[in-house]
């Protein structure tokens, strides 16, 4: 395969391949970590924010480590998609029909990135119990508007797991049949007290794409920006593998 985008590398910051990328939550906090970031998704993503590749992200990684190109890279971001066991998909929404039969990516994305040899994430929502959970993240730990709790399998590297703060309040919103106010919104769906799309931004700290589908597929840019400070603050002390 040939990439139709070259893959430069700054000399001063390290190169971070950002696989199932999105929108590019994710990507943003790394980027304000320290590293520059390539992004690799499947659809098109015109609202992404750094140099992007449109392909299947597992043919791009195992053509990356075929060519070797994979040495021009630092680190490695992972996103499969979720939808085989989250817990939205097995739980309540199974009633309305989002159940189904999915492909679980997250064994092979594993395969691959353990093939590279590359230090890695690979970040999941609750429910999705293929993944150590090595570190998990909430809205909460960085004073944002969602709690959106998320799993993070560390490859090559670890780091301690942060304290969680009690949540102030209640997810706005109605729950088998009864509304409550709260401090945080729910960023996915329409109605009963859905997050709009400006209040989707808001909360988790998103301000180029007002796509609600990005959004509600997007994590934080926080949380990967303190996941990007914590590797790069082990690998400047060479603890990092």
């Amino acid at each position: 395969m040939t990439h139709p985008n070259p893959i430069r590398r700054d000399a001063e910051r390290p190169l971070l391949l950002d696989l199932f990328c999105c929108a590019g939550g994710a990507g943003t906090g790394y980027q304000r970590a320290g590293f520059d970031v390539v992004g690799v998704d499947i659809a098109p993503r015109p609202n992404y924010p750094f140099a992007f590749h449109r392909a299947d992200a597992l043919t791009f990684l195992a053509d990356l480590i075929t060519t070797g190109e994979i040495a021009r890279f630092a680190f490695v971001h992972s996103s499969p998609p979720c939808q085989d066991k989250c817990a939205l998909t097995v739980g309540t929404n199974r009633a309305k029909g989002w159940g189904g039969t999915h492909v679980d990516l997250v064994p092979p994305t594993r395969t691959l990135l353990e093939a590279s040899g590359l230090p890695y994430v690979i970040e999941q929502p609750n429910g999705k119990a293929e993944i150590r959970k090595d570190v998990w993240l909430c809205g909460e730990m960085f004073s944002l508007g969602v709690l959106r709790h998320r799993n993070f399998e560390l490859g090559r590297w670890n780091t301690a797991q942060p304290a969680h703060p009690k949540h102030r309040g209640y997810v706005r919103g109605h729950r088998h049949g009864v509304y409550r106010d709260g401090p945080y919104v729910a960023p996915y769906g329409k109605g009963g007290g859905k997050a709009t799309v400006p209040e989707m931004q808001a909360a988790m700290g998103i301000d180029w794409t007002d796509v609600r589908e990005e959004l509600t597929e997007a994590i934080p840019p926080a949380y990967s920006q303190w996941i990007g400070t914590a590797f790069l603050a082990q690998a400047q002390v060479g603890v990092a593998a």
